[in-house]
């Protein structure tokens, strides 16, 4: 299979795809809907460094939504995160033929090491205590062709048929849960009830795309170095690999633009990944990217509104009781107003809001991911539920909270004191 042919595995008659540096390269895409920069602001003895603001007029327009948040809506908006593939079955089971790697070569104990995540509540009763009580083989791919046939493999959706008196997957698609929820483990580890919006970080993408009998050696290269908890959403547009950490799809109600970059509203990431990264049956056009893609029927556009709300009504979680200083949060608080909340501002904590974007060494980033996008530069982050998705910075390149503090005080000479740091990590840990 060539490139050029790889890149074309969901063309139709109907479909118009033009992009200007597009590699084909075969991609498992979330709906990856947030990201950017954690970081502080020097005081205000510290001139910031300029900041230049995004002009709407340069995004790209129809991803405007409507606002319903009624009851329906929003159980329409769940069942789109959990169950809608967009029609990617036709890439992931005609092209990529992942339903054979499964059917062949992936028990549940695989699939739990790769990250993948099972619904305990899918899971009827008995079966439930065969799991437990051992008469069930983890060990068997037939085992995960029955979880499939049940719905409670976390994010991918199979279709089941008897085929000469044996269940048989003979078709697989991915949805946004993949990516973007994960499991508390109440059953055992990797086996419980969702939490969606909750980014997967043992999830290996790339692992798994690899097992993929339709990638080149080169391609399967890429994929596995990238680790657990991470993905490049762009790697089919560029061939280029700086892979992002997967970002968390909660606390969202009050943020205006997504992604690291912030190049469109929440929908339009959506409607990226599910058409370009999922390989979705939809429309997706962003010209300065030189993206053009027309199909028909549009099987993204019309869940946009209810997958949104649905979005928006996951709050962020809270900290577990004990798990940060309370008298040391409340110091960090007062640290925060005086070195970070320039950029982390108001409620929403994050200057993108009002059109603000970041050069890469503003803020000491990495620019190599940042160079590839629209803006070449990062949003700031809007804070939340931090102590539930290390790594930190869209490259997970601080492992910790503590890591994060040490390179803003050094980057902009922040000049606090180790006690100053110490506050300001267990206010981090209270968000």
């Amino acid at each position: 299979m060539t490139a050029r042919e790889w890149q074309g595995h969901a063309a139709t008659a109907r479909r118009r795809c033009t992009l200007r540096a597009l590699r084909g390269s075969l991609t498992l895409g979330t709906l990856m809907v947030v990201g950017g920069t954690v970081g502080c602001r020097p005081r205000q003895e510290v001139p910031p460094a300029t900041s230049p603001p995004t002009s709407p007029a340069t995004s790209p327009t129809g991803f405007d939504v409507s606002s319903d948040s009624s009851p329906q809506t929003l159980a329409d908006g769940q069942q789109i995160f959990r169950f809608e593939t967009f029609g990617d079955e036709q890439f992931w089971t005609d092209t990529a033929r992942m339903h054979e790697v499964v059917q062949k070569s992936v028990s549940p104990t695989t699939a739990l090491s790769v990250g993948l995540k099972v619904d305990a509540e899918a899971i009827p009763p008995d079966v439930a205590q065969a799991i437990k009580n051992g008469q069930v083989d983890l060990n068997s791919p037939a085992t995960t062709v029955t979880l499939l046939k049940l719905n409670a493999v976390v994010g991918l959706k199979g279709t089941v048929n008897t085929v000469n008196g044996k269940d048989t997957l003979v078709r697989l698609g991915i949805t946004c849960a993949l990516c973007h929820s994960t499991v508390d483990n109440s059953f055992s580890k990797g086996i419980g009830q969702r939490k969606d919006g909750w980014p997967n970080p043992d999830l290996n993408v790339g692992a798994i795309v690899a097992l993929s009998p339709a990638v080149t050696p080169a391609q399967k290269a890429v994929y596995t170095s990238w680790g657990p908890g991470k993905y490049d959403p762009r790697f089919n547009i560029d061939g280029k690999s700086t892979p992002l950490v997967l970002p968390p799809a909660y606390g969202l109600a009050q943020v205006r633009n997504e992604t690291f970059t912030a190049e469109g509203p929440i929908s339009y990431w959506n409607a990226y990944v599910a058409v370009t990264q999922m390989h979705g049956h939809g429309n997706f056009s962003d010209p300065r990217l030189g993206i053009d893609i027309r199909q028909s029927p549009d099987m993204v556009g019309p869940k946009l509104a209810a997958l949104r709300a649905y979005q928006h009504s996951l709050p962020a979680p809270r900290p577990p009781a004990g798990s940060f200083d309370v008298a040391a949060a409340e110091r960090g608080r007062a640290v925060f107003g005086q070195s970070c909340a320039r950029c982390h501002v108001g409620a929403t904590g994050t200057d993108n809001n009002a059109g603000t974007l970041h050069p890469p060494a503003e803020t000491g980033m990495d620019g190599a991911y940042a160079a590839r996008t629209a803006g070449k530069a990062y949003r700031t982050t809007p804070l939340r539920g931090l102590w539930q998705h290390p790594p930190y910075f869209h490259d997970g390149s601080a492992a910790t909270l503590e890591a994060v503090v040490d390179h803003y005080n050094r980057v902009r000479n922040l000049n606090l004191t180790p006690e100053q740091k110490a506050d300001l990590v267990q206010f981090l840990k209270s968000l």
